[in-house]
């Protein structure tokens, strides 16, 4: 509700604005009167008024000196002023002063109604911005962690933009690496019988167990480090060794946290893991490369740590010029699960182009090499779709992929390979409206309508039905024409709308009962979707 205040010296004139100002229309009150500049900013002081309007000419203080002095002390409330002498000279310095308009007295009813509205709609307008920023700005802080963890994630996998690959745009917790060394630990979780079958909940619990104990395990010996989990089965650690640390002493503290990773996991867990150490860097821009190293060692299982575990280290045999790929794999595999996870067939099919043509114009690929290749990116396509609640094997039987990858010996063979199985996935029943996501959105637009007055967002929901935001977001859309808000609020308005035409309650207590608590806001949101005011439906 505004508050409005009239500051004039002539009490005729106070008293017929109280009579002439549309209180309900505006949704207004009173904040009070004054009859001169002085008063009036003790007045303005104390009731902080939406709007004032003022009279110049004024005993012991004048109207714009008074509007001068508000200003300064930073009053930021409408002002309009009504005057009975048209003067140049004061409408230039009332324009100074960021006045809202400057009327000449006597005024029509009509011309008052028709300027207090017009303030009236610019201050429920600013309103609106300002709890859009209000709440943009409490989205970013309950978001900043999220927000450094995807930079972090894309720092290591290669996928930050190069503007952001300097010293300066570090973020603040990470300002250490730009004086630190980097090693990327690759850990791969091993696919078996008894993780094929873990329901996505169960799945998401044994991630979230593998990161806390080697979070807990790497930090006894290396400090401050960073556990990022990539895509499918693969995560990463990221450690900062002491530069006075040797090669040596670097490389037995490594191969000894490795061992440990592989002997808790199981112990604790029961589930198996590989282990890749990668190369020590310099800068932290050169993570990506540490990563891609990383998982190279597991990939070629070329370099044993330690007798009988399943943990490899790279080493300078593995570069290119012995035959090996050079590409990051890490990186594309990285990219095509985001791709996938989104429902971006074009993305996905343009990345698999792009990283067939990158591998044709390398050396060393065998026939081995593409279908470990193809078994990777179909682990990806199984975890991306066992993450929206999807069985490949429903769409794909596996016995007819295992025959198909055998026959897969060169890039060009790879890349239609993937080009078709992505194709079919995307344009299955299941992918575009499978029974998961239906019960998942009908659960939503039931939890919705029973819940329209709590404070509820899209990752509130995203945690209830065990499906990623983004890919919620999609699927909801898809499956009922809105957004999860637009959907949100016309529930609410519509709600509102009904007890409105109860006459039982007042307009605000209405927008209390369906989940707002800022009136001018409500009010805009229900003739945006009504086409009139809430005072106008109960008249």
């Amino acid at each position: 509700m505004w508050k409005i205040a009239i500051i004039d010296d002539e009490r005729q004139v106070l008293q017929g604005m109280k009579r002439a100002i549309p209180w309900d229309e505006l949704d207004a009150e009173w904040a009070g009167e004054a009859l001169n500049g002085e008063e009036g900013l003790e007045l303005i002081r104390s009731s902080a008024p939406d709007i004032v309007i003022t009279d110049i000419y004024m005993p012991v203080m004048n109207g714009l000196d008074m509007i001068e002095q508000l200003r300064n002390e930073g009053y930021c409330g409408k002002i309009i002023i009504l005057s009975g002498y048209q003067d140049f000279e004061h409408a230039r310095q009332a324009l100074r002063y960021n006045v809202t308009d400057y009327l000449s007295k006597p005024i029509s009813v009509p011309t008052l109604k028709t300027i207090l509205n017009k303030v009236a709609q610019e201050l429920m307008e600013e309103e609106e911005k300002r709890i859009k920023q209000d709440e943009l700005q409490q989205k970013l802080m309950m978001y900043e962690p999220f927000i450094e963890k995807e930079w972090v994630k894309s720092a290591v996998a290669g996928t930050l933009d190069s503007s952001y690959r300097n010293e300066d745009r570090l973020p603040e917790p990470y300002r250490f690496w730009a004086e630190s060394k980097h090693v990327v630990i690759g850990i791969d979780l091993i696919r078996d019988v008894r993780t094929a079958n873990l329901s996505l909940p169960d799945w998401s619990l044994f991630r979230f167990a593998i990161s806390n104990i080697a979070c807990e395990i790497a930090r006894e010996t290396f400090g401050e480090i960073e556990y990022v989990e990539l895509h499918g089965t693969r995560a990463v650690l990221i450690l900062h060794p002491e530069a006075c640390c040797s090669q040596q002493e670097l490389e037995k503290e490594l191969g000894d946290l490795g061992i440990r990773l592989i002997d808790c996991i199981k112990s604790y867990l029961n589930l198996v893991i590989r282990v890749g150490i990668g190369g020590t860097k310099d800068d932290w821009t050169e993570m990506p490369d540490s990563t891609e190293e990383a998982f190279r060692a597991i990939d070629l299982r070329a370099r044993r740590v330690a007798p009988a575990y399943d943990l490899f280290a790279y080493s300078e045999e593995m570069r290119s010029d012995q035959g090996t790929i050079v590409i990051r794999p890490a990186k594309f595999y990285f990219e095509l699960a985001g791709a996938m996870k989104a429902s971006q067939e074009t993305q996905a099919q343009q990345l698999v182009a792009q990283y067939i043509e990158q591998l044709k114009e390398q050396r060393g690929i065998t026939p081995d090499y593409v279908q470990m290749l193809a078994g990777e990116l179909w682990g990806i396509f199984a975890y991306c779709l066992y993450e929206v609640g999807m069985v490949l094997d429903d769409i794909f039987p596996n016995d007819q992929i295992v025959k198909e990858m055998v026959g897969l010996t060169l890039p060009e063979q790879l890349s239609e390979w993937l080009t078709a199985k992505i194709s079919v996935i995307f344009n299955s029943r299941q992918w575009r409206g499978n029974s998961k996501h239906r019960q998942a959105v009908d659960f939503m637009t039931q939890y919705i309508h029973e819940h329209y007055a709590d404070d509820m967002t899209l990752a509130d929901l995203a945690d209830k039905v065990y499906i990623s935001r983004n890919h919620l977001s999609i699927i909801f859309k898809n499956m009922t024409g809105e957004t999860f808000n637009t959907y949100l609020t016309r529930v609410r308005i519509e709600k509102a709308r009904e007890l409105l035409l109860e006459r039982n309650m007042l307009v605000y207590e209405v927008a209390e009962q369906v989940g707002y608590k800022n009136v001018p806001y409500f009010s805009t949101l229900f003739k945006k979707f009504t086409g009139m005011n809430p005072t106008e439906l109960i008249k």
